[in-house]
């Protein structure tokens, strides 16, 4: 078996160009890209990025629709955003809109009862 620590020392005297050579080469010879090796901790990745996504602390509400109540809906947006008539009308009609972003749980659970009460189809991201 050949000393793996010299072999070390060799490859960390090469040039660029020359590892970019011995990559082509290594490829060549063994039939494989080294495209595939990148994609392989890019899907561990994203792997390790789920259990974080099940710790969210913070939460935007975003109104997906009005539910035919649309007066009563912009009304509860006015009175949670604190926004003016024509802004919450705005709002109410341009939706799917986020009408709390960065909220904790309970607020943003808060928000969408609230809304939903209203008439308004509400979802929690």
């Amino acid at each position: 078996m050949a000393d793996l620590n010299a072999l070390v020392d060799q490859l960390s005297e090469l040039t660029v160009l020359e590892a970019a050579e011995l990559s082509k080469l290594l490829e060549e010879k063994w039939g494989v890209s080294a495209a595939a090796a990148v994609a392989a901790p890019a899907a561990g990745g994203a792997g390790a990025a789920a259990p974080a996504a099940e710790e969210k602390t913070e939460f935007d509400v975003i109104l997906t629709g009005d539910g035919g109540k649309k007066i009563n809906v912009i009304k509860e947006v006015r009175a949670i955003t604190g926004l003016g008539l024509t802004e919450a009308k705005a709002l109410v009609e341009g939706a799917p809109k986020a009408v709390k972003e960065g909220v904790n749980k309970d607020e943003a659970e808060k928000v969408k009862k609230q809304l939903e009460e209203a008439g308004a189809t509400v979802e929690l991201k």
